[in-house]
């Protein structure tokens, strides 16, 4: 499949892009499904949708908050003096409020020790839960079941309404209300789910304990007002960015109880209006009573006031749902499908990570309209994914274009001016894209004569070192006029102009590159002169030029190729310099003559016609001169 994808490729590098695409996939399908490493991530990424749309939640009217909160301590020591205070305070107050007939009135306040000296006020409350209907208490759901206070799971079936059977004789251990009656007990867990990060951002909707449900204190209350629960043991929080409606304790008990026989005719009224139907949590934010969590919207979070927030979610439909892994994972698939297709089609990965980013940002914001629906869409997996097989690939692509630039860089060096290297390189060419290719091109020979001699009369030492200090000179003028240096040939030097950079003027640069040299030569032999060396005073060259198409490209085995010209026209040139000899030191086929048009700073003298090996006809033979201005 990815040889499909990626015709352009080696075998190789297709099972590396294979290898990649099928871990990354793999890795996801984990992620999603099983592993849950970056649920934390995704997690507090929606904490940032629910910020975002925390605004438009209007907490319903009917679910009321009575706290206890720190002005309420100080009020109230006149009254119940310092906390615990007595139950029979509670008590007061929740006959207080049945007498308005509220749904539901849950206390999020823990009655688990009892009132030895006074266990009359444990008894009133008792009997003021009892008394109505729909009063709830909190428990909580303790780690150790073996401890010597587990208590039967049966024994606790009617305390919290269990409606299926487990196992027979499991047990479990709890805080519970003992300072109130068991016959007053109607139960509901409020053990609160911690994420990873230490974010409340889900409540139970019950535990499951060794086959029992206990339900919890939010899920109770709501399903017996007969409203219908979601699907699962929990449920992920939508929260409001305003709390619900809340009553001071210690305003609302003195008005209940000292203060309600001098309360004006119409404010009995506007009480019975503002408790009747609704459901009221009893319970505390201050400070000293450490009831306080950490949520997506704020660290500090009273606990009433997140009951507030469950039964509101689930007696109105607000909770979030999670969408299936299957989305999320097809939507990494087909987003690596997409970045397999733009390597497919060699886009610049600048563009493929500026559409990658794009398409990320506008995931982001599709997940975050998603909220206001109440749903919640993994992207973070997906995306994290998608931007991994991006930048892998396109590190691989960088490396293995590093690679191919290197070897490029120095298979050029040898032949191109330092200069002429950058460009082709940044052209993007490469050893394959400027192999075999017929191009017209100028060819020049440059040989050494009477090196036989020279030979001879020389330690090999100095042959070579003459030989290099020529060569290095000679060199230096090709590259300075454009030329490719094609190879060295004992003692002579074979060029070219017109490959691989496009050159409209190649035949006027190669001429100008061999009356240059003709002046070097000059030069380095007056140099040889002054070293007293006598024997070079007959040092000269020949230089055949000749223009005309060629096959040039890289030409060898992969461990020495060389760029080079090769073709008839290549042969001419060479065989022109060997006609110099007795006629100049440089001369030029008619075809460069030509191909050098009206040239300011050149002209060309006639030296005749000369028959060449392979060539039927005499070709005729120009010797280049410099314009005399």
């Amino acid at each position: 499949m990815l040889k499909i994808l990626f015709p352009f490729i080696q075998s190789a590098t297709i099972r590396w892009y294979a290898a990649l695409t099928l871990l990354l996939l793999l890795a996801m399908a984990g992620e999603l499904f099983g592993l849950h490493l970056l649920a934390t991530t995704e997690s507090r990424l929606g904490d940032v949708y629910l910020r975002h749309h925390a605004p438009s939640y209007q907490p319903d009217p009917d679910i009321v908050v009575v706290d206890i909160d720190d002005p309420s301590m100080l009020a109230m020591q006149k009254i119940a003096g310092l906390w615990v205070w007595k139950r029979e305070i509670h008590g007061f107050l929740l006959e207080a409020l049945a007498g308005f007939a509220p749904k539901a009135i849950a206390f999020d306040i823990s009655f688990q020790e009892r009132d030895l000296g006074s266990p009359k006020s444990d008894t009133f409350l008792s009997d003021q839960i009892r008394e109505f209907p729909h009063a709830y208490q909190q428990s909580l759901l303790l780690d150790d079941a073996n401890s010597a206070d587990a208590i039967a799971l049966a024994d606790l079936k009617d305390a919290f309404a269990i409606k299926n059977q487990g196992k027979a004789n499991a047990k479990v251990s709890m805080q519970l209300p003992l300072a109130t009656e068991r016959s007053a007990w109607r139960l509901g867990l409020v053990n609160s789910l911690v994420d990873a990060d230490g974010v409340v951002r889900r409540y139970r909707l019950y535990a499951d304990v060794a086959g029992w449900h206990l339900p919890s204190l939010p899920a109770r209350v709501v399903q017996d007002l007969g409203f219908t629960l979601p699907q699962g043991a929990d449920f992920q929080m939508f929260w409001p960015a305003q709390g619900h409606k809340r009553f001071a304790y210690a305003d609302l008990f003195k008005t209940l109880t000292e203060e309600r026989q001098y309360l004006a005719p119409g404010a009995e009224a506007a009480l019975d209006q503002l408790f009747r139907n609704k459901i009221i949590i009893i319970g505390s934010s201050a400070p000293g009573l450490f009831d306080h969590h950490l949520t997506p919207l704020a660290p500090g979070y009273p606990g009433a006031d997140i009951l507030a927030v469950a039964m509101d979610n689930l007696k109105n439909g607000r909770s979030i749902r999670q969408v299936p892994p299957q989305w999320p994972f097809a939507a990494g698939f087909g987003l690596i499908a997409l970045l397999v297709l733009a390597f497919r089609q060699r886009l610049h990965p600048g563009i493929t990570g500026g559409a990658l980013l794009i398409l990320s940002l506008a995931a982001v914001y599709l997940a975050d309209q998603m909220v206001a629906h109440h749903w919640m869409l993994p992207v973070v997996t997906p995306l994290i994914f998608a931007w991994a097989w991006f930048v892998s690939a396109a590190l691989a692509g960088y490396l293995r274009e590093r690679r191919t630039r290197d070897r490029t860089v120095s298979l050029f060096g040898r032949f191109l001016n330092p200069q002429v290297v950058r460009k082709i390189v940044d052209h993007g060419e490469t050893v394959e894209s400027l192999s075999g290719q017929m191009r017209l091109i100028t060819v020049l020979f440059s040989d050494i004569r009477g090196f036989t001699t020279l030979a001879e009369s020389k330690a090999p030492q100095d042959v070579v070192n003459i030989l290099n200090r020529y060569f290095e000179r000679q060199v230096e003028v090709v590259w300075k006029h454009g030329g490719t240096l094609d190879k060295y040939i004992g003692d002579c030097i074979m060029a070219f102009w017109g490959a691989p950079m496009d050159d409209p003027e190649h035949a006027s640069h190669a001429v100008a590159a061999a009356l240059e040299m003709q002046d070097n030569l000059l030069a380095f032999r007056q140099e040889l002169l002054a070293e007293e060396d006598s024997d070079l005073a007959d040092f000269d060259v020949g230089i055949g030029v000749h223009t005309g198409t060629a096959v040039v490209g890289f030409i060898g085995a992969k461990r020495k190729l060389d760029y080079t010209a090769i073709g008839d026209n290549v042969n001419l040139a060479s065989r022109v310099e060997g006609l110099t000899k007795g006629i100049a030191r440089a001369l030029v086929t008619k075809e460069t003559m030509l191909a050098c048009g009206d040239n300011a700073d050149i002209t060309f003298s006639l030296r005749g016609s000369f028959a060449v090996k392979g060539r039927a006809a005499e070709v005729e033979l120009y010797e280049p001169l410099r314009k005399i201005p």
